[in-house]
């Protein structure tokens, strides 16, 4: 925080919250709760938390709210006026993304002399670098993740809607251990040309091209990877060696991020170094998005691999290298893994953190 030039960080509920604190409420309202944190931590030890009265006990469920300055306010009291009587009025504070505009809004009105900036802009790396303990957690994620894809290529595609697969792909991240499913993406024939395309209605039919992506939370920590499989019954041989040569396109480009992780690189290295690989073989046009981002106790976070972000990559940052190549009206591809980079046992390059295989699978 002071090398960002800040005088501290206003945290609501939210991944950050709960990274800090170990608190999530029971119920997230308008009712304003706030972790302040001075930049002046490390030589005051104090840190404080603006709660509801109400709320006051559920800090107990949050094992890193002891030693807090717990900061109560009642309903009927204006709770951005207790929250600015922590604050530097002349200071310049970063806030947590997941914070309300009703509560930036109401802090400024409160201290209009105070300035307050986007946490991810000021200090955008707070939850990148992950320690032994969330690498593990997010290799067991990954590892469900890819349990779940081997479970879903035993079931039917042809003659079933996208939702059906959907839900199963959704029974099983959580029969693998995860809590929470944040998506899972069936894309099949031409809706795989759209990479967000929502599991819908759509009747898989032989032949087609499947984007699946899907992930979420097993024990507080991130899954996220995406794979292509082929519906098998397709008689139009020229589509199929067509499908065959794109979907390993990606996978070489799918390589070649991951490979470009190596000490000195930058998060736009990967990028350009997938993007490379599709445009050489004459599809650039067609990769749309992204090569990464980063994930943690949320399934998308800092930092993201893309042109012109040139930080570099440190040991212990985990992001997914996921390009794809999408031809409107017709299919899709991408392939994606979390990587971890610059693991003990990888210290020049990335750690897969999904391992099943990137090979194109068929399926029933």
């Amino acid at each position: 925080m002071r090398a960002a030039g800040l005088a501290g960080l206003l945290v609501s509920p939210g991944p950050d919250l709960a990274y800090l604190t170990g608190y999530t409420p029971t119920a997230v309202t308008e009712r304003l709760t706030l972790l302040v944190i001075p930049a002046t931590l490390l030589a005051t030890g104090r840190a404080s938390v603006v709660v509801p009265l109400l709320e006051r006990g559920d800090l107990r469920h949050g094992p890193g709210t002891d030693g807090l300055e717990v900061v109560p306010w009642r309903d009927g009291e204006d709770e951005h006026a207790t929250a600015a009587r922590l604050l530097d009025p002349d200071g310049t504070y970063a806030v947590s993304d997941a914070t309300w505009a009703l509560h930036v809004l109401g802090l400024q009105r409160a201290l209009p002399r105070t300035r307050l900036v986007a946490c991810t802009d000021a200090v955008p790396m707070l939850r990148a670098v992950k320690d032994d303990v969330e690498v593990e957690r997010l290799a067991a994620a990954g590892a469900a993740a890819d349990a779940a894809f081997a479970d879903v290529l035993r079931v039917p595609f042809a003659g079933r809607r996208e939702r059906d697969v959907a839900a199963d792909l959704d029974r099983f991240l959580r029969e693998h251990g995860h809590d929470q499913v944040d998506f899972t993406l069936v894309c099949s024939g031409p809706n795989g040309a759209d990479p967000h395309h929502e599991a819908g209605d759509r009747v898989i039919e032989p032949g087609d091209l499947v984007v699946l992506d899907f992930g979420g939370l097993r024990a507080g920590y991130g899954s996220d990877t995406s794979r292509t499989v082929l519906v098998g019954g397709g008689t139009d041989e020229a589509l199929l060696a067509e499908q065959r040569a794109v979907h390993e396109v990606v996978r070489r480009a799918q390589q070649a991020g991951v490979g470009a992780v190596r000490p000195g690189a930058t998060c736009q290295d990967v990028d350009r170094a997938a993007r490379a690989v599709i445009a050489e073989a004459g599809y650039g046009e067609h990769f749309v998005h992204r090569t990464g981002h980063g994930i943690g106790t949320t399934t998308h976070e800092p930092p993201y691999m893309v042109e012109g972000e040139d930080r570099p990559i440190e040991p212990g940052m985990c992001f997914s290298v996921e390009p794809g190549v999408y031809l409107p009206g017709r299919f899709g591809v991408r392939i994606e893994d979390i990587v971890v980079a610059f693991p003990p046992d990888v210290p020049d390059g990335a750690r897969r953190l999904n391992t099943s295989s990137r090979a194109l699978q068929v399926v029933g």
